[in-house]
């Protein structure tokens, strides 16, 4: 081969090489630029988060399994069991499909908090508006906490021997200070929120568990009730307050962007089979626990399902023991956030030690003062759901998208995100008036008709049951069909 072959062939293989080098290159920005895109400051830093992704998803699923999970089956006797469950999937689906986005529009505005991404979008408007609706939802969940402490532990050490009705230990109040001074609050002056991965698997093992005694229940129990008309019926003409009780079940968007923080490796790929872990794992959970628990009590189904059952019921004990520690470990991840806002708004974002506690014990005990003076669940769940969760899930993650995006109206990214944007609106506004006009009454602390002796032979030979000829029964069922 002559001199100038070798040449040409060596400068095509440079040539070759640099554009090789150049590719690499720039695909390992690329990289690099999905890494840190949306990283919170300390990863930025250096710190890096320590959360692994089943962590990470123990998190997710346990913020997403909370309290309102124990609502899923009245969901289904206001909705009607056949559409309940299939709007719960949409719902699901809905969450799922949102928190995606919530994580896309902080990659295509460079923020790494969801209150940034609403301030790069909206201004300082939708900055306060956000701060207002991440504050409520957490604290008022909360709230619910603590009532649904105080409503399951003393029905649990009433079953100790000697601990009656007079009983300190089945006093409610009591019950919600001892457990907030000595579980909740320390649980909640953590800094960091990857500190309570197993504390949070302790939750869903505790889940499980009360999911198990739901299910038998309906199968032991569930044939001694008669069911009330219209039980099982396709849908039921309150549906839209339904969804508000599903939002309230679902919502995870306030702390979305602290669990991806967390992340050893915070990737948009690696965050998106977590969300579509623990999402799936949740909804599985959801079905199963609110087919089984309606099914159990149709249209005497309350907003607390633990009311429902007979004190004397050994098995709803344990459930009502598991479900209320389950709870207590919940509380911290709703503090975390309430915390975060609390600092963002006031603090600049940087709470020393001695901020950092003082906001922490203000926060948790004003949650406990409102929770001692209320004890009705289902009505927190349905205001809680359509004033706080659903624009959280319905509305802002789609508006931020369509204000970002690049694409024309009639893509179909963008066409969805308006659909669920104009689902959300729909659903907020009917489902608080509905609320409004047809609160439900609680049934705080009353047995059910069919716990007595006398009842529960009736109830096995009768086809309807009438509410208002027990004293025990504070629901009429014409309410629930």
């Amino acid at each position: 081969m002559s001199d100038s072959g070798f040449i040409l062939r060596d400068t095509e293989i440079s040539l070759k090489r640099g554009v090789d080098q150049h590719a690499q290159s720039v695909t390992l920005q690329t990289e690099l630029s999905e890494r840190k895109s949306l990283i919170s400051p300390q990863n930025e830093l250096g710190e890096g988060g320590t959360s692994s992704m089943p962590a990470a998803s123990f998190n997710f699923i346990n913020s997403i399994i909370g309290s309102g999970i124990i609502g899923l089956p009245y969901s289904m006797n206001q909705a009607g069991l056949p559409l309940g469950m299939l709007l719960m999937i949409l719902v699901a689906c809905i969450t799922d499909y949102s928190i995606i986005l919530l994580i896309k529009g902080g990659q295509l505005s460079g923020t790494r908090s969801y209150q940034a991404l609403v301030q790069s979008t909206f201004g300082f408007t939708g900055y306060l508006i956000l701060s207002v609706l991440q504050f409520v939802y957490p604290f008022i969940a909360m709230v619910s906490y603590n009532i649904i402490t105080g409503d399951t532990l003393t029905k649990v050490f009433q079953r100790i021997p000697g601990v009656g009705p007079d009983h300190m230990l089945a006093e409610r109040h009591f019950v919600i200070l001892v457990t907030t001074v000595v579980f909740t609050l320390p649980l909640s002056l953590h800094r960091d929120i990857s500190k309570l991965g197993k504390v949070s698997l302790l939750s869903m093992v505790l889940t499980l568990v009360v999911l198990v005694t739901v299910v038998i229940r309906a199968a032991t129990l569930g044939p001694q009730i008669p069911p009330t008309e219209n039980a099982w019926s396709f849908a039921h003409w309150n549906a839209i307050q339904a969804v508000g009780v599903m939002s309230f079940a679902f919502i995870c968007h306030h702390n979305s962007f602290m669990i991806y923080g967390s992340l050893e490796e915070p990737t948009l790929r690696n965050w998106s089979r977590v969300t579509h872990v623990s999402v799936s794992s949740a909804v599985l959970v959801s079905l199963l626990f609110a087919a089984a628990g309606y099914a159990t009590f149709t249209g005497y189904t309350q907003g607390d399902i633990f009311e429902n059952y007979c004190r004397n019921d050994d098995l709803a004990t344990l459930g009502r023991f598991c479900y209320g520690i389950s709870v207590i470990t919940t509380f911290p991840l709703e503090c975390f956030v309430t915390r975060e806002v609390t600092s963002n708004l006031f603090f600049n974002g940087t709470l020393g030690t001695a901020a950092h506690c003082a906001v922490t014990v203000v926060i948790v005990a004003l949650a406990t003062a409102i929770s001692l003076a209320s004890n009705c669940l289902s009505t927190v769940l349905e205001l809680n759901g359509a004033l706080s969760a659903t624009p959280l899930i319905f509305i802002i993650p789609s508006a931020c998208h369509l204000r970002l995006s690049t694409g024309r109206w009639l893509q179909w990214e963008n066409l969805i995100s308006c659909l669920i944007l104009l689902s959300g609106v729909f659903v907020m506004i009917v489902g608080v008036t509905m609320t409004a006009l047809y609160p439900q009454d609680c049934s705080h602390g009353t047995e059910m008709f069919y716990c007595s002796s006398s009842n529960l032979s009736v109830a096995r030979t009768t086809s309807s049951a009438n509410p208002n000829q027990s004293q025990n029964l504070s629901q009429d069922a014409s309410q629930f069909t």
